[in-house]
């Protein structure tokens, strides 16, 4: 369907509006889906600031989007006015390096991180090699929010190899700079398989109960108290001074300083648990997520917050 004038302009708008913008599924804080993360984590490595646009903000945006750039996926990278490409070739390109050169950036030489593999590990590993076709090896990947990716594949060009023992290991360069000092370790049994131990982990979400966050702000701790809940919900019912987890919200976040005492909370827990967990990955050092959510505080702490 034919873009209209008004949204071209918009679009045309958008895209002028930074030099590197990214279409993308959630915020720089808050990605909404793998490719947009994966996108996020490669740019957050190369230069400090650039626009995101949330596209599942307007269903006109998305749509016109893919028609302005005719790519058919989400998210779309462009820079200086260019539209760049999706996921695999901005990795493609990070890889190569010509992502950087498009950038005006020049990366640091990646030193090579040292690996360790217990002889447990080194054990399944070598299996799991002698099943693994020709000229594949053993990959390590690091995301941005620390998950982790063990697996056989062919070697990518930009890849460092890293001998852990006798065993190779190939790493991009973004996952290299955070794998300096883990540990590979496999355990038996129906629940085990491989555990990685990285220090380079950011600090992880603390629990709160309701008492405890009654405590904090009885003693006006400084704190920014997050309502992760929809609109509607919290009309049924609030926690006094929590602020609406919306996109400024996200923008504010990310622009406080990194000890920032930040708490989440939702209905029950599990929805601000994600919250939080994004930001204890941004560096965040004092990140709590309020466990039981306001479901908890309405039993444990103020009966007249309504239960729903």
């Amino acid at each position: 369907m034919p873009l209209s004038d008004s949204l071209r302009n918009q679009l045309t708008e958008m895209i002028a509006s930074d030099r590197v913008v990214l279409f993308m599924k959630g915020s720089r804080g808050m990605p909404q889906c793998g490719f947009s993360a994966t996108v996020v984590g490669i740019l957050d490595d190369l230069i400090p600031t650039y626009k995101t646009v949330d596209v599942l903000a307007d269903p006109a945006v998305r749509d016109g989007i893919k028609e302005h750039s005719n790519w058919p996926t989400i998210p779309q990278l462009y820079i200086s006015g260019q539209f760049v490409g999706g996921c695999d070739i901005v990795k493609e390109l990070h890889a190569s390096g010509e992502l950087q050169k498009l950038l005006g950036v020049t990366e640091a030489e990646t030193p090579s991180p040292s690996i360790t593999i217990s002889a447990t590990a080194a054990s399944a590993i070598r299996e799991a090699g002698r099943e693994a076709g020709d000229g594949e090896a053993l990959h390590l990947e690091v995301s941005p929010r620390f998950q982790y990716g063990l697996f056989f594949a062919p070697r990518a060009p930009g890849e460092i190899k890293v001998m852990a023992g006798d065993i190779p290991v190939l790493l991009d360069r973004a996952s290299a700079r955070r794998a300096n000092g883990i540990s590979i370790d496999f355990v038996d049994g129906p629940s085990g398989g491989f555990k990685i131990e990285n220090p380079n982990e950011p600090p992880r979400v603390k629990p709160l109960s309701a008492r405890e966050l009654k405590a904090m702000l009885d003693k006006k701790t400084p704190l920014a108290l997050f309502d992760v809940r929809t609109e509607a919900e919290r009309k049924i019912a609030r926690i006094e001074g929590a602020r609406l987890f919306d996109h400024e919200a996200v923008t504010d976040i990310e622009e406080m300083d990194k000890g920032t005492t930040l708490v989440f909370h939702c209905h029950h827990g599990i929805r601000s648990q994600a919250a939080a967990e994004r930001f204890a990955a941004q560096g965040f050092r004092n990140v709590y997520n309020l466990l039981g959510g306001i479901d908890a505080w309405s039993q444990a702490v103020d009966p007249s917050v309504p239960r729903y």
